[in-house]
Formats: structure tokens, C-alpha cells, sequence
């Protein structure tokens, strides 16, 4: 079985309130990190008709902060399907009421995985690509799992060699003692 991404893409729109603001009154990035959380699982769920868990959350670069009385529009699409897998792509956008203007947060990317009522992994519906970003976007995804997989393993505890990588870091703002 096959079904298209716009299918399943869920959009969700909240007003930011002081009550998720830090200090200086910009709203929490754990507040952000949850809804994107929420929104990541309500569309994958969708796509699968499957309960959902986050398996995994590549990168979150926070890049312009928001504002107390801002609205905030959440948006999720699946842009890559595995067997049990998806990769459900959140951009997160900010407006000003007043003004409109609208500013980009930030995009991230959550690895979620279908479960039975038991726990056990799922087969989810593959993906239906019927666009150019909708290839670019799966391709993307699998160039990703690829670079993962390659990550390297010398900052393994049992395999990180400390004399290796010493004068590297007399670059930085570190004093070494040992």
C-alpha cells in the first residue's frame, strides 16, 4: 500500500503565551521542541494509522527566537518511508499579529516508528512521491541515514585515543590539566 504525503500533512497553529516564555520573554525552546514533538507523532500516526514513537530528532537549530503574543505555525509532512520507519519533516514559522511578518524558526527532522497495541514494530504504507520536492525531500532522507551510518567511531569511549586529538584543541577556548 501506497499514500501520498499530503495525505497525512498536519498543520497546527497556536498563540505563544507569557506562560511559555523564558525570562527575557521569548518562548522556551522545550516548549517549541514539544509541539514539534506533538505535531511529528500526529502526522505519522496519520500516515500509518498506527500509535507512533519518536525514535530519533536530527537536528534543531533554533534560528530567530519568538516573541510572546506571536502566533506560531506548525507544519508536518512524511518525506520518507521505510518498512516500519517514517521521517516526518516539521518546519516551524512565526507571525507577528501586528505587523505579519512571518519569520522561520526553525526545520527538523523526527525518525518515527509505528507500534502495535503490543509494542511491536509495524509496516507502514510507503510513500507515493508525485513531485520534484517530494523526491528531493525522500533522497535527502536517505543520503542522511547513510551519512549516520557512516558516522565515525573514534570518539567511542573504547576506541578515543586522547593524544590524537590534543593540539586540535589548543584552537579553543579550553585549558586541558591532565
Amino acid at each position: 500500500m501506497f499514500k501520498s504525503a499530503k495525505e497525512s500533512q498536519v498543520t497546527i497553529t497556536e498563540l505563544m503565551l507569557p506562560a511559555h516564555s523564558n525570562f527575557s520573554g521569548k518562548i522556551h525552546g522545550g516548549y517549541i521542541l514539544n509541539l514539534m514533538d506533538q505535531i511529528a507523532f500526529a502526522c505519522a500516526s496519520k500516515h500509518s494509522r498506527h500509535y507512533c514513537v519518536t525514535a530519533s530528532v536530527n537536528r534543531v537549530d533554533f534560528l530567530n527566537p519568538i516573541d510572546v503574543g506571536e502566533l506560531v505555525t506548525l507544519k508536518a509532512s512524511v518525506n520518507y518511508t521505510g518498512r516500519t520507519s517514517m521521517v516526518i519533516g516539521v518546519r516551524v514559522e512565526s507571525e507577528n499579529i501586528q505587523t505579519g511578518e512571518k519569520k522561520h524558526c526553525n526545520s527538523s527532522y523526527f525518525t518515527m516508528v509505528a507500534k502495535d497495541e503490543n509494542g511491536n514494530n509495524v509496516p507502514v504504507p510507503g510513500l507515493i512521491l508525485d513531485n520534484e520536492q517530494s523526491v528531493r525531500r525522500f533522497s535527502r532522507s536517505i543520503a542522511r541515514q547513510e551519512q549516520a551510518k557512516h558516522r565515525t567511531t573514534k570518539f567511542k569511549s573504547s576506541e578515543f585515543k586522547v593524544a590524537d586529538h590534543l593540539d586540535s584543541l589548543k584552537a579553543h577556548n579550553v585549558k586541558i590539566e591532565l
